[in-house]
């Protein structure tokens, strides 16, 4: 899983002149899974003393060993130059410790206050000279022996290796490693020196008390909230004598053309989760931006099994829906929920591309493709599960699930078919969409469904855009839809190319909650140059869906009539 999500964060980010490699801590763990220990991250508090085995001295003769509590307030390369400091036998760079811990009788041997391993320079080739890893087995094996368990993991074996062979030692200024703990008395450093590196190395982190823990505290706030898109652009200097030029982009919908080859960074499961392996379980899916958290609340509550959630944000509003989470008791209890962000970068909103996030990143066998603005009927999830036990195999198979809305903003949700009859009647509930965009959503056929006690099957027609249950095999959706229109439409239009029947279930519902309009609706509202770029979206897609599946779709789409005919109907 780590693997996956950092994979994924550094290919989408894309910073210039920086490689990542990965290497599989199972080939290597065994080494130190025999140690006595009792840090709080268990075994992995003791994988800095293998790096010097698992780095090959071909990729690089120097690593700088890091913590991810740290926050750098200087240059990285300043520490890196100081293995240019080293003498001849000194292999080992690191900080002195900032608390008495190590003058504690209790504690493992170390010189002085010991050190804190929070950030270490390794010279690997004089380390492999040294035969590190016998080095460190056979001290640690003695230590253990004498005094028991470590309590701070390798931070303990590394401060009794350095005492017995203290020629290893090179002693790092205390400014690199501002030491944050409970016992820390750091400030002597910091009122002396500025501090370039702070390190949360309590295990209560931001919480942690300290008489200047506020001002720490606003600099994490200050880092988090930066644009990390920044640390993509290329710092260029321009002299004086430079001229601006301006250049005339011919192509009006070269907004749309330019996001097509965009990368979007992205930060999988960015919040703990855990989901239990159920039969037929689904997952249900949606994207969202930063103005529709509040409805994440109000789903969880209809919504029991796993929800997968796309964000598009910005880096400070990462920090602010995990505030909101962490303020909701109920999604605090809630780890079936898979939230991942997709930070913005651009003029449009990328929408199939947060519905390809979160598809990629199922757990379960099925998904229902929603969006985050419904609320389904009470048990539903359970309900639908039946329906797939029943039907014996989902292969190419959409279950419909028809969709109604309120335009009342506090309207209470009808809780089964028979309430939300009763409220159709009296006009407080109506087909979703059926005054602006009815052939959005009427081949579900709803006139049949009011008397349905059975699934029926319905045809796909042109812009049907019902919302599915499927495999989450399913074909992703076409990312060059961007913004407001076409984007659900042409995914429903390949899975009819692709064979699929649809199966409109009579006992289930979704309820669209009213809401503001969305900036994206508003453009494509107000701009003839936006909807034109997005009819020739249309028209390319037609196309290579024709190449795709060898079928004619110009008797059932007129090239070029979708959006016209979309305003006309008053969107």
């Amino acid at each position: 899983m780590s693997q996956r999500v950092l994979s994924t964060l550094f290919q989408s980010w894309n910073v210039d002149r920086v490689n990542v490699s990965f290497y599989d801590i199972n080939d290597y763990i065994t080494d130190v899974r025999w140690v006595p220990n009792t840090h709080y991250s268990g075994v992995f508090g003791l994988l800095k003393l293998l790096f010097p085995k698992i780095i090959p001295v071909s990729v690089t003769n120097k690593i700088i060993v890091l913590d991810t509590d740290l926050i750098f307030l200087s240059n990285i390369y300043e520490l890196w130059k100081m293995f240019d400091k080293f003498k001849y036998k000194q292999a080992i760079g690191i900080v002195e410790n900032e608390s008495n811990y190590y003058l504690e009788k209790t504690s493992w041997p170390a010189i002085g206050r010991g050190f804190n391993s929070g950030l270490v320079l390794y010279y690997i080739d004089k380390l492999k000279d040294a035969n590190w890893p016998n080095m460190w087995y056979t001290v640690t094996k003695k230590i253990a022996n004498e005094i028991g368990s470590t309590l701070l993991g390798d931070q303990d074996v590394i401060n009794a290796v350095i005492k017995d062979n203290s020629h290893l030692l090179y002693e790092v200024p205390c400014y690199w490693n501002t030491q944050l703990s409970d016992r820390t008395d750091s400030y002597l450093c910091y009122s002396k020196h500025k501090a370039k590196v702070i390190h949360w190395n309590s295990p209560k982190k931001f919480n942690v008390l300290n008489k200047d823990g506020d001002y720490f505290r606003g600099l994490y706030t200050i880092f988090a909230e930066l644009n990390g898109n920044l640390l993509r652009k290329h710092l260029k200097i321009c002299s004086s004598n430079s001229k601006s030029t301006v250049n005339v982009v011919a192509d009006v919908c070269s907004g749309f053309n330019k996001m097509k080859s965009s990368k979007w960074r992205t930060l999988l499961f960015f919040r703990e989760f855990k989901a239990a392996s159920v039969d037929n379980d689904i997952t249900f899916a949606a994207q969202l931006s930063f103005d529709r958290i509040q409805m994440i609340e109000e789903l969880a509550k209809y919504w029991e099994g796993p929800i997968s959630l796309t964000l598009y944000i910005t880096d400070p509003e990462l920090e602010q829906v995990n505030e909101f989470i962490e303020a909701s008791d109920l999604l605090q209890e809630r780890r079936n929920i898979a939230y991942h962000a997709v930070f913005k970068d651009g003029e449009y909103y990328p929408i199939n591309l947060l519905r390809n996030i979160g598809l990629q990143n199922i757990g379960t066998d099925y998904v229902f493709l929603a969006d985050v603005d419904f609320l389904p009927m009470k048990d539903l999830y359970e309900t639908l599960k039946n329906y797939i036990k029943s039907l014996g195999t989902m292969e190419k198979k959409a279950l419909v699930i028809p969709a109604f809305e309120t335009q009342r903003y506090r309207s209470r949700i009808p809780k089964n078919k028979k309430q939300l009859l009763s409220m159709l009647a009296t006009k407080s509930v109506m087909p979703f969409r059926h005054d602006v965009w009815a052939v959005g959503h009427s081949p579900t056929n709803y006139t049949r469904w009011k008397t349905a006690t059975s699934p029926y099957n319905v045809e796909w027609k042109p812009d049907f855009e019902p919302y599915v249950v499927v495999k989450s095999t399913v074909v992703e959706y076409d990312p060059t839809f961007m913004g407001f229109g076409w984007n659900k439409v042409s995914h429903i239009m390949e899975l009819n190319a692709q064979g699929y029947e649809f199966i409109v279930l009579p006992d289930t519902f979704i309820i669209h909650k009213a809401h503001a309009p969305s900036f994206d609706i508003a453009k494509f509202r107000t701009s003839p140059i936006y909807r034109m770029c997005l009819q020739n979206l249309k028209d390319n897609f037609i196309k290579k869906l024709h190449k795709k599946y060898k079928e004619a779709f110009d008797d059932k789409y007129a090239v070029g009539d979708t959006v016209t005919n979309f305003i006309a109907n008053g969107n």
